[in-house]
């Protein structure tokens, strides 16, 4: 029996949907085992699942990176039918996906021959029409692998950075690597100087986040400079404004980073205002095919 508390009632687990008391997969998975597998997570709003073709391209892209072998199509005709089981049809809900390398003998060398452990749910989630909420967030370490442009479901690194936050009472941890800053320990992190933004680029050292991408489109069509290079932690004090960007997270401004409190700190930032505005304006379209 699962603890009380906020599970999906029902559950995808290798072509099938069980309730989750159900679900059950070997300890000798090796995503279990090593953490040998890539997750997705996407929001479906009232009328469409938000850029959920952008969503499944980066799947399957990760599992490309890793040489897993599986066709997330697959996965994609199954939606529906999880939707549907936990009455979450046309209503605003997470969907949570899963595949690992599947059930092997324990040894390090990839398996060959053994099917990949497919796994999805979905839980009644609503996105704020606006994240009014100003961040608090920590400035640690970045001591994770130089691979983070992997979705891997091995998320020690991160999970022990946002464990550090939540003791400071903060929202987030914010990553240094070599005095550079890269991500946070869940979001994506852009900077505002002068009203043009910067951002980290997309490369092994952080995760290209969707709404990370979808706010550079953003930038493009509201004619806001945008230049990716990442921002070293002793100059956070020169900037104006700041924000982080998560597929639950929206768009959020920060309005402490470290030990700097940032100028707007009651308020939302001009430029980080108008982002929040046209992005809510997107999720008013059907974006389930748009790819960013």
């Amino acid at each position: 029996m699962l603890p009380r508390g906020n599970f999906p009632e029902k559950v995808f687990l290798n072509g099938t949907i069980y309730p989750s008391d159900a679900a059950q997969i070997s300890v000798f998975d090796r995503g279990f085992l090593f953490g040998d597998g890539i997750y997705e997570v996407m929001v479906q709003l009232d009328h469409s699942i938000f850029y959920k073709k952008a969503h499944l391209d980066r799947l399957q892209e990760n599992l490309d990176k890793i040489n897993i072998a599986y066709d997330v199509g697959q996965l994609e005709t199954q939606i529906a039918p999880l939707l549907h089981a936990a009455s979450l049809e046309e209503k605003s809900c997470l969907i949570y996906m899963q595949v690992t390398r599947g059930v092997a003998p324990r040894k390090h060398a990839y398996p060959k021959g053994y099917p990949a452990t497919t796994m999805m749910y979905a839980l009644p989630f609503s996105l704020p029409h606006i994240n009014s909420k100003n961040i608090t967030a920590i400035l640690e370490p970045d001591f994770r692998w130089h691979r983070c442009d992997i979705k891997s479901i091995s998320l020690l690194g991160n999970v022990m950075t946002n464990e550090m936050a939540m003791n400071q009472n903060a929202d987030e941890a914010v990553l240094v690597r070599d005095g550079l800053i890269t991500e946070g320990s869940h979001t994506n992190i852009f900077f505002i100087k002068d009203e043009k933004v910067y951002t980290h680029p997309a490369n092994e050292h952080i995760l290209n986040g969707v709404t990370r991408k979808i706010v550079l489109e953003l930038c493009r069509n509201l004619e806001i400079p945008v230049v990716e290079e990442p921002i070293a932690a002793n100059v956070v004090s020169s900037m104006d404004e700041a924000f982080l960007t998560g597929t639950t997270t929206q768009i959020a401004s920060i309005a402490q980073l470290g030990e700097h409190r940032f100028h707007v700190p009651d308020a939302i930032g001009k430029t980080t205002l108008k982002l929040q505005e046209a992005f809510a304006e997107l999720k008013q379209l059907d974006s389930s095919t748009l790819i960013v």
